[in-house]
């Protein structure tokens, strides 16, 4: 482990007045030279003493007592003193015990509410890696699942952090985390403590450490809600990784220290707006921490006082959140771009918030969070504010920990939220680790999402969570799994729309699948995948099929036509003199009992139109004069018919093989190129009679990847 450096953040404040801190204001850091010296001395403590808490440990003991007043601080300890009497004689590159670093491990965790197990496990986690103490000792002494944890974090220890090394190490990261998030919060510790100590480090080690940290582990804080990790992660890797900037930022906030005050002013007013609406409100101002104020600053030039930081207004119920956002809107002049309602519509991480900005009388425009304190809790420390989700309803722990209930629901079980599962499905499909690491930087990359709702109902979740920029395509993976290859379209908001599509927040959903599951996607569908579920997916199943993968052939395909020389029998008659020769007109083919008028044309011909046909409204427009016509005694008749599908092998084929089955027979066909993955077929045909249209038409769209069924109301295409 590295030694203790002197902390980039801290030197301008920031890490007691961050944007989300995860240290109380007013504690200060503690001094792990004092701490080491406290652990010595409570390792040499009489007899008298050993039932005492040690003094090392008090720090952890208060942390902890406030979030969880009855807690048994006994346990803790014990594993402090198996902690210190194994870790004793190792030192820090620093200098200090080495005992000092699961201290402050357990004491960052501490002060985010984790419970009793998940410290205990913080302060034994290193004990089996580094020192004799084994897994099944810790089993005995203190139980399951502190075992289980503790061999958890460390199995991600065991694998070097090497570039080469960087994808393995994070798979096992994600199995290990995949069965209890609480390994995950132990190590995003543990990270916090080394980045803080990273100063004795040579100065490339440094940045490789840094760059890990910010591609995936400020990514998965976001993810896991442990807003107070991450901040600080963030601005400690801003200051090795980019020291220009940092120094920049560090400067200008030097350069405003009285930045917030033109926020306390609004703060005042906000106050005295909700006192006198009998809002029970607590208003805060919460400086920004220095990555956010380079991010605002680059979004907006130059910076004004509010620009510092934001209002954090803080109430007891759901509904007070939306009485303050009436009352802010209503005295104050808001942002309607700022608006977001995260209550109603929480991110993937439990994050829940109003969002919106309020300009005051001068001008001054401040942004401001509206929140309960529960979910200002969850907010800072995310899962590890939820305790223990195996804890039984007596307040019990349940040993089997390593075992979740299986649960989609991202809020129902949050040791397995919905991103997680998701990232474990396809991790499992991709033995290559570099495609694994390759697409889990690009997942994690995405810090936007959107969720699109199911249409239809089922037993399915009604949402589906995709990052921003997803297609139809990531949709049908998300949803679906490897049943997706056989997915032929979507209905986007009741339109039906190509897999190209890409979804916005909100939009409705229904994907369409094939009956026959031996259809794959095409190589096109990976230059519309965003998430690697689909991504993996599509290439394993391309990968399995080469001869799918074949490219198109270059030249555009003309339409195809099939035509047999067959007449109408259906008869027409006209009043005109002469009796003049009567057809159904091409355009829109009527049958019996359908509705028409007719009109002359070259040779004395007249041509029988559906009532409604363009042809027949522009024949009018053009001052000729229709005839009246009416049918015969016959029910046989002729119709064209337009089927558009999604194209898949076999459509054809199994079209005929439907038309042939309701008696109709094929007079002409038309298959136009596929376009965006549809298919238009026009089909002129034969019927015996003309009450079983109905019929034909719905066997022609039972046919899988047949969507509607029309009659022509146009001049069909040119044949070739």
């Amino acid at each position: 482990m590295s030694a203790e450096a002197t902390n980039p953040v801290s030197e301008a404040g920031s890490a007691t007045g961050s944007d989300a801190p995860g240290r109380r204001r007013g504690r200060p850091r503690i001094d792990l030279r004092r701490l080491g010296r406290a652990a010595l001395l409570g390792a040499t403590a009489g007899p008298a003493m050993r039932d005492r808490l040690p003094d090392a440990i008090g720090h952890v003991a208060e942390a902890h007592r406030a979030h969880h007043p009855d807690a048994d601080l006994a346990v803790l300890r014990r594993a402090y003193v198996l902690a210190e009497s194994s870790h004793r004689g190792q030192m820090r590159k620093s200098g200090e015990p080495y005992i000092t670093h699961p201290l402050a491990v357990t004491l960052i965790l501490a002060e985010l509410g984790a419970e009793t197990t998940t410290l205990t496990a913080s302060l034994l986690h290193d004990t089996v890696e580094d020192t004799e103490v084994t897994l099944d000792q810790v089993r005995r002494e203190f139980g399951d699942e502190v075992a289980y944890l503790v061999d958890g974090v460390t199995k991600l220890e065991k694998v070097d952090y090497g570039a080469a090394a960087e994808s393995e190490t994070f798979r096992k990261m994600l199995v290990a985390t995949g069965n209890d998030v609480r390994v995950m919060s132990i190590k995003l510790a543990d990270r916090l403590h080394n980045m803080r100590t990273l100063g004795v480090m040579r100065p490339e080690k440094q940045a490789r450490i840094a760059k890990v940290t910010r591609d995936v582990l400020i990514p998965l804080a976001e993810r896991l809600g442990v807003q107070a990790l991450k901040t600080e992660l963030e601005d400690l890797v801003f200051a090795i990784l980019h020291p220009e900037e940092y120094e920049a930022t560090r400067a200008l906030i030097a350069r405003n220290p009285g930045a917030c005050d033109a926020l306390a002013g609004i703060a005042e007013q906000v106050s005295a707006v909700l006192r006198e609406a009998g809002i029970t409100a607590e208003v805060l101002v919460r400086p920004r921490h220095f990555v956010s104020v380079h991010r605002v600053r680059l979004k907006r030039g130059e910076l004004r006082g509010p620009d510092f930081g934001r209002l954090l207004v803080l109430v007891g119920e759901d509904a007070d959140c939306y009485a303050v956002l009436g009352e802010l809107h209503t005295c104050f002049t808001p942002v309607v771009s700022e608006f977001k309602d995260f209550i109603a519509a929480p991110k993937f991480n439990l994050y829940q918030s109003l969002h919106t900005a309020v300009a005051a009388p001068d001008g001054a425009v401040a942004e401001v969070l509206i929140r309960t304190h529960r979910m200002h809790k969850v907010a800072e420390a995310g899962v590890v504010a939820l305790g223990n989700p195996y804890a039984a309803p007596d307040g019990t722990e349940n040993p089997a920990a390593g075992t979740p209930a299986a649960d989609d629901s991202e809020r129902v079980d949050p040791t397995r939220p919905g991103w997680l599962s998701r990232l474990l499905d396809w991790q499992q499909s991709t033995p290559d680790p570099d495609t694994f690491w390759t697409s889990l930087r690009a997942d994690l990359a995405q810090d936007q999402e959107i969720t699109v709702f199911r249409a239809g109902g089922g037993d399915a979740p009604g949402t589906i969570s995709l990052p921003a920029g997803a297609t139809c395509v990531d949709a049908a993976y998300a949803e679906h799994g490897e049943a997706a290859h056989s997915c032929l379209g979507a209905r986007v908001n009741g339109r039906l729309a190509p897999l190209s599509t890409v979804l916005h927040d909100g939009d409705t959903v229904q994907l369409l699948l094939a009956q026959d599951s031996s259809s794959g996607p095409s190589p096109q569908w990976l230059d519309h995948a965003r998430t690697p579920a689909a991504r993996i997916a599509i290439t394993g199943w391309l990968q399995a099929h080469p001869e799918a993968a074949k490219p198109p052939a270059a030249a555009p395909r003309p339409p195809v036509s099939v035509t047999a020389d067959r007449h109408s029998g259906a008869k027409l008659h006209t009043e005109l003199p002469e009796a003049p020769f009567v057809r159904p007109a091409g355009c829109c083919t009527p049958v019996p009992n359908d509705a028409i008028t007719g009109f002359v044309v070259r040779g004395g011909t007249v041509t029988a139109h559906r009532t409604g046909c363009a042809t027949a409204a522009a024949m009018r427009r053009l001052g000729r004069e229709p005839v009246t016509v009416h049918w015969g005694d016959t029910a046989e008749c002729r119709v064209t018919l337009r089927a558009e599908s999604f194209g898949r092998p076999g459509l054809l084929a199994d079209l005929t093989e439907a038309i042939a089955a309701e008696g109709a027979a094929v007079v002409s066909a038309t298959i136009e190129p596929p376009s965006e993955q549809r298919v238009r077929h026009t089909y002129t045909l034969q019927l015996p009679d003309a009450a079983g249209l109905p019929a034909l038409m719905k066997a022609m769209r039972d046919v899988p990847g047949v969507y509607d069924v029309s009659r022509a109301r146009q001049a069909p295409p040119p044949r070739s």
